[in-house]
């Protein structure tokens, strides 16, 4: 490995020179996924500066998800987690399909249920109206990464039944097959812990953290169509936005 000589003068902190360095390096592909990085020791001699330095380093980037570590072991390079951009409304199939993944849908469920308050007020049904109800594991390279349960009026539902719905989305149904243009979403972002069914679905441990996220999706007159709740992998997937402040 190169000599890398931290600047003692410069305004950025040791510690940081070293992550940012070591995330370059994994970025680049110095060091690839599942790979074991050098030792403390070994680093702290490339980079020229104390272990202490190099652990807090590594422990910021440990916290980042960007490596991880194995007692007895070593330390080792996370595999990269898979990314959508919030930046237009697409389906999970239409965004990663792009990006060259392997997509297929697990459908373990598909059937009419009485709408809960919740669904039925996003809906703008009556509660305990007749919806469907279509749950589907999602996987990535023949890896399970989310667990979507949509819910949409029994109608809609019903003609779903006849779709492909493994290796198609649900969004491209609605809107080539049954001409129904979409509008706008509404999501909601936030974090839990799996629990034990959510656990098994998604292949994780029971208490691992997910990325849960409601989102509404309206047609193109501003009518609600299809309400969803979506589990992601805190270990596998991120959502991406850009935000500009206005001039």
């Amino acid at each position: 490995m190169k000599n890398f000589r931290t600047i003692e003068l410069s305004p950025v902190p040791l510690y940081t020179q070293v992550k940012e360095n070591l995330r370059e390096r994994i970025l680049d592909g110095t060091y690839l996924a599942h790979a074991k990085l050098p030792a403390e020791s070994e680093l702290s001699t490339v980079f020229g500066v104390s272990r202490i330095t190099v652990r807090q380093a590594l422990s910021d980037l440990q916290k980042e998800g960007v490596i991880f570590k194995i007692p007895g072991k070593g330390t080792f390079v996370a595999k990269p987690k898979a990314f959508q951009q919030l930046t237009q409304l697409e389906g999970f199939g239409e965004a990663m399909g792009r990006m060259g993944y392997e997509i297929y849908n697990q459908v373990t469920s598909h059937k009419t249920v009485a709408a809960s308050p919740h669904v039925a007020q996003q809906l703008q049904v009556a509660v305990g109206s007749d919806v469907t109800e279509i749950k589907r594991i999602r996987h990535l390279n023949r890896e399970p990464v989310s667990l979507e349960v949509t819910y949409l009026a029994q109608d809609i539902g019903e003609r779903l039944r006849r779709e492909d719905l493994a290796t198609r989305d649900i969004f491209l149904i609605l809107e080539n097959d049954y001409a129904i243009p979409l509008g706008r979403a509404d999501l909601q972002v936030d974090a839990m812990l799996a629990d034990d069914s959510l656990a098994h679905a998604l292949r994780v441990e029971q208490g691992s953290a997910v990325l849960r996220i409601e989102r509404l999706t309206h047609r193109a007159d501003g009518s609600p169509l299809d309400f969803e709740y979506l589990y992601f992998r805190g270990d596998a997937f991120q959502y991406r936005l850009q935000i500009n402040r206005r001039p």
